[in-house]
């Protein structure tokens, strides 16, 4: 029967089916895929079909089957088309591409889109692919077929087809053979079947193409099998090659024929004929001797395919018998399975019934929102509303800071008078307000409630999340209840269903115990027991699964929503109230001081009695002073000099000096208490009493003082550290001081008042945790008319030898004091760079490092405005002038953090040399020195640079205790040699201690 079909196959392949296609992809340079022009309709419908059905159909589950179609959304358009799974990727079967998708991607399809392929896949005839081709070279031949055929419509004959599917053809486009021109350009090969006997079927091919019809033969897969020879006969195939033969002698006998009467006719001599045709009939038989062997090739390859058809079918037998087995063995298990079937169902059911007992004792209600609802319960209900007598306060309180700014504004004392009345009034009405305001505020559960709110944000928030901010729709807690309402109706369904079929299987389990009870008197037969107990127990099962399934289900986008915005709206106003509860309180708080302090101040007014009495005193002693200086500048010259007198006359003098100082300070704490009536309550006594000097002292910031004059102190005058200004040096109880003079005229003194004041006020938000050098007193030389003196002094510590400056030069720091120093300092310009203040003359002899261990940054030349204060700045060798100040920018806390990281460099390096980059800035990566320090270096010395907060939270100053103390020999301090004046100017004079200008001063 095997032969017979062999048979069929072949004579139906001496007569090609031929085609019109379009290819729609190459695959290689012999082998594409394309459609039937026929087709064009079904392509269209089948897309419909799926746009239609995929999106609606489930995803594979479980292993693929390969031998099914799926559909499957490709990745470029988004759209679906029909696909078999391989190994690692589908293949569109009706456009012949492939790619890799995910599972979600691929869904079933029903059975009527079953059908097979739109697309077939071809391979050219005769050709194949060279093996020593490589990656370009494939690539290439893939692109030129692909010019050729590709959405191009395409003449194919049909010569073979492979076990794969594959169809063999040759093909032609407007008369073109396409297999030639693949092969012209090399990317394919024509088959050596001469040599080789893998294709029979090429040579069954050419002993066609001899026949006169010139017909051209398919070439199957099979016939590359052809090791065994041939064993049976040739049947009916050896007929039809022998006729086939026998039709082509005629055929060349006519022709001969033919042949002969023209060559007669035209021809006069017969003996050049003889030959030729002897010639012709050698040549018919050595073609025929060719197809001979042909045929007995090909009989070989039937015989081959014959065997292997064989071995198909046993192979189909063995994957039969194991069909049965496994069929068997389900058999077995479903028998199995029924003989437990009640057994396993009831554990089932009993499990489950645990589970929804543990759910049912844990979860009550709170899936749907109970707590959120009870919060919006007490965000509604319970909610604090504004006092009323709130309003009133706030608006009096405008009106009496309008009367009191009036009042600081005003510049006649004649109109005060007026003012100062209509303030009273409104003092008067804010006093009755707040003692309003007050006895509304103590009826007001505000702690308690406060209280609340804050538990009540918190438990939401550990069971919702982080609030966003709430939409402001309208109606939201409105459409939670409803919400909500409808879940709970539907969940208790739920619930009574699970309840009602429970008690069902438990009646109908009690009623079966009296089928079975021996000693019951009356037994049930089963026609009696009431129910189906295979749909009780099914009932029962799908009740339970489904309460289960409500109770452990997610919410799905909408219930999301609705409870994130019922959330987020009772957050906000829970946010809203604890505001409110904040403004109430501390305008509490601020009521009850104001009614605590104007209970002293309603009704009268101050004085500077006080004041007006401690000048009299600083006066008084001021003369016994001078005089005493007098007496002992005359005491020194005179004959009857005493060693003895001369020593009570300096303890007297030291003694007044201290009685000026105690009074100067009484009269600083006078100034304070008149400055904050000013600033609080009566902003009209500097108006009042202008000879008491109140706005000079508050706009320097507390540091004026005109009762501390210069001539009344033991100065020692410093020329020799400044040839710019006059600096003396003082002892003001057991402290050392520094006077430091600035000519300033009528104009530049409001300007320099205004900077001191501005650091001074930086300094006083911490003082000593600041990081910066203390501002003592700011006073006015006595002899204002000198054009010779300075017109005011400025007071400040003196710490002698601890600028950076003189300390590197004697006792080098340790890195561990380094690092603490150095962060004393970033304070110090955190504090700065927060209040706006840019220093803008950080260096070496203006940083001091008090006892090796703290850090302090000293002050700058308050004559100067920042731009003039960033002069060439320079430590050791090392620039500290940033590259954009270099480069004509103005000052800024960014210049002055590359100031402080090139003092750490050179602190950390110790006098060594540095390399300096093309941008102005230190190369810090060929200095040897610790890691972290480095990398806070190269942090500081660029273009983005950290900010002083961010250097005091670097790891380097947070773990500087765990630093050990490297051994530093300590030594004595030797008196430096005093500059001359050029390198004191190099050195900023305006530098408030010796050691600014380089200079060290010892006893």
């Amino acid at each position: 029967v095997s032969s017979v079909k062999i048979t069929n196959l072949c004579l139906s392949s001496c007569f090609p089916q031929v085609e019109d296609v379009v290819g729609s992809h190459v695959e290689d340079a012999v082998t594409f895929w394309a459609q039937n022009v026929s087709r064009c309709n079904d392509l269209l419908k089948l897309s419909c079909a799926l746009a239609d059905v995929c999106p609606r159909a489930n995803a594979i589950f479980g292993k693929p089957d390969f031998n099914k179609i799926y559909g499957g959304c490709f990745s470029e358009d988004g759209c679906w088309y029909r696909c078999t799974v391989q190994q690692c990727q589908v293949l569109y079967i009706d456009y012949g591409n492939s790619e890799v998708l995910n599972r979600s991607e691929i869904v079933e399809i029903p059975a009527d889109l079953q059908c097979p392929s739109v697309a077939k896949k071809y391979k050219l005839w005769g050709l194949q692919i060279p093996a020593d081709h490589n990656l370009n070279m494939f690539d290439q031949g893939k692109k030129f077929l692909g010019s050729l055929v590709f959405e191009k419509e395409i003449k194919i004959r049909h010569k073979a087809k492979h076990e794969d599917g594959t169809i063999i053809v040759q093909a032609e486009y407007e008369k073109t053979d396409i297999g030639e021109e693949v092969a012209k350009t090399g990317f394919a090969e024509k088959c050596k079947s001469p040599v080789s006997t893998r294709n029979g079927e090429e040579k069954k091919t050419d002993l066609i193409q001899n026949q006169p019809w010139n017909l051209k033969v398919p070439v199957p897969l099979w016939a590359n099998k052809h090791e065994r020879s041939l064993s049976r006969p040739r049947g009916r195939f050896e007929q039809v090659v022998a006729n086939a033969r026998n039709e082509n002698f005629t055929g060349n006998r006519v022709f001969a024929t033919k042949e002969k009467m023209l060559s007669s006719g035209s021809v006069s001599d017969s003996s050049l004929e003889k030959p030729r045709k002897d010639q012709m009939l050698v040549e018919e038989n050595e073609k025929l001797k060719a197809e001979k062997e042909d045929l007995i090739r090909e009989n070989e390859n039937l015989v081959q395919m014959q065997k292997e058809l064989e071995l198909q079918v046993e192979q189909l037998k063995r994957e039969l018998q194991e069909e049965k087995k496994a069929s068997r063995e389900t058999a077995e298990h479903f028998e199995e399975t029924l003989s437990k079937y009640i057994g396993t169902k009831m554990r089932s059911l009993v499990a489950n019934v645990k589970v929804l007992k543990e759910i049912r004792h844990t979860n009550k209600n709170a899936r749907f929102g109970e707590d959120l609802s009870q919060a919006i319960e007490v965000v509604t209900e319970g909610c604090l509303t504004v006092p009323c007598s709130l309003e009133k306060l706030q608006k009096t309180w405008v009106e009496y800071d309008l009367a009191q700014e009036m009042i600081q504004l005003c510049k006649n004392v004649d109109e005060s008078d007026e003012m100062i009345m209509k303030r009273n009034e409104v003092q008067a009405n804010l006093y009755s307000a707040v003692e309003e305001l007050i006895l509304e505020v103590d009826r007001l559960p505000l702690s308690e409630r406060s209280q609340t709110l804050q538990g009540l944000s918190a438990s939401l928030e550990v069971a919702y999340g982080q609030a966003h901010e709430a939409e402001g729709a309208e109606q939201v807690f409105e459409q939670f209840s409803k919400w909500q309402r409808a879940k709970m109706e539907e969940f208790i369904r739920v619930r009574n269903d699970t309840n009602a079929a429970l008690q069902t299987l438990t009646n109908w389990f009690s009623g079966i115990v009296k089928c079975f009870d021996l000693m019951a008197e009356e037994s049930l037969n089963v026609e009696e027991m009431t129910g189906n107990v295979d749909e009780v127990l099914k009932k029962a099962e799908l009740d339970i699964c489904k309460e289960l399934e409500t109770d452990l289900a997610e919410h799905d986008e909408a219930d999301k929503k609705t409870i994130a915005s019922a959330y987020n709206e009772v957050i906000h106003k829970i946010r809203q109230e604890q505001h409110l509860i904040t403004v109430i309180q501390n305008k509490y708080l601020d009521s009850v001081e104001f009614k605590k302090e104007a209970v002293e101040w309603l009704n009268k007014r101050p004085n500077i009695d006080n004041l007006i009495s401690i000048k009299k005193t600083l006066k008084n002693l001021k003369a016994q002073l001078r005089w005493k200086l007098v007496e002992k500048s005359n005491f020194e010259e005179s004959d009857d000099y005493s060693e003895f007198e001369m020593t009570s006359m300096k303890n007297k003098i030291a003694e007044l000096r201290n009685s000026v100082l105690q009074e100067i300070y009484k009269e600083q704490e006078e100034y304070e208490k008149l400055t904050y009536l000013v600033q609080k309550w009566f902003p009209e006594l500097p108006l009042l009493y202008p000879e008491a000097g109140i706005l000079k002292y508050m706009n320097s910031g507390g540091l004026l003082t005109l009762s501390l004059e210069r001539d009344l102190l033991d100065v020692e005058p410093k020329k020799e550290l400044s040839t710019k200004r006059p600096l003396v040096c003082a002892e003001i109880q057991d402290q050392k001081v520094l006077l430091k003079g600035y000519s300033v005229d009528t104009n530049s003194e409001t300007k320099v008042i205004e900077r001191v004041a501005k650091y001074h006020r930086a300094w006083g938000q911490q003082k000593e945790n600041s990081g910066l050098l203390q501002l003592m007193f700011l006073l006015f030389c006595k002899a204002r008319f000198k054009l010779s003196d300075p017109l005011v002094y400025l007071m400040v510590p003196y710490y002698p030898g601890a600028s950076l400056e003189a300390l590197q030069s004697d006792a080098p720091l340790t890195l561990k004091e380094v690092l603490k120093v150095m962060k004393g300092v970033a304070q110090g310009l955190s504090t700065l760079h927060g209040a706006d203040i840019i220093h803008g003359s950080l260096h070496g002899n203006n940083v001091f490092a008090v006892n090796r261990q703290q850090g302090i940054v000293g002050d700058f030349d308050f004559t100067k405005s920042e731009k003039q204060r960033a002069a060439t700045l320079v430590v050791g060798t090392l620039s500290l002038v940033s590259p954009e100040l270099k480069s004509g920018q103005p000052p800024s806390a960014a210049s002055d953090m590359f100031a402080f990281g090139g003092l750490l460099l050179w602190l950390c390096a110790q006098n060594k040399e540095f390399v300096i980059k093309e941008d102005g800035t230190p190369e810090v990566d060929v200095v040897d020195m610790d890691d972290r320090v480095k990398s806070l270096l190269l942090s500081l010395l660029c273009c983005n640079r950290l900010t002083a907060e961010q250097v005091l939270q670097n790891d380097c100053f947070l773990s500087v205790d765990d630093i050990p103390a490297s051994p530093q020999p300590r030594e004595e301090p030797e008196p430096h040699e005093e500059h001359d004046s050029e390198k004191v100017d190099k050195c900023e004079e305006d530098a408030v201690n010796p050691e600014e200008n380089g200079v060290n001063l010892t006893e």
